[in-house]
């Protein structure tokens, strides 16, 4: 059984896809990009900073599916500058602690509202540390 999750505390979805889908245990989050969820405001700045806003994103959304970071078995993370790599891993080991989910980094030509950074991430609940 499948069910269209959504959360009042991330960024609405910007086209015609769910925030995540959740079949069974397993949760499947679409890229969340650094969006102020209260303004709908794509953030600049420090890629550190737009690392943090899109994992809080993201958190929102595992939680509005019974899920946590702790949870999360993979996580697909999308850049348009590798050079920035070190502070957005930085800013990506000091939220998800010692939980090391696998890890995908890509560098794109471009992401959707002219982001810099989107991550997306799969959960198994209860996978949690």
């Amino acid at each position: 059984m499948k069910s269209i999750t959504s959360a009042a505390g991330a960024p609405a979805a910007v086209g015609p896809y769910s925030q995540a889908i959740r079949a069974g245990d397993t949760v499947y989050c679409s890229g969340q990009l650094p969006v102020d969820p209260a303004t709908g405001e794509l953030l600049t700045g420090e890629i550190g900073d737009l690392a943090r806003c899109a994992i809080a994103n993201l958190q929102a959304v595992l939680a509005a599916a019974g899920a946590t970071l702790g949870d999360v078995v993979k996580c697909t993370v999308f850049m348009t500058d590798l050079a920035e790599f070190p502070a957005m891993n930085a800013a990506y080991a000091e939220l998800f602690g010692s939980h090391k989910p696998a890890r995908s980094t890509i560098q794109v030509a471009a992401l959707p509202l002219g982001a810099r950074l989107e991550i997306e991430a799969v959960a198994v609940i209860g996978a949690g540390d």
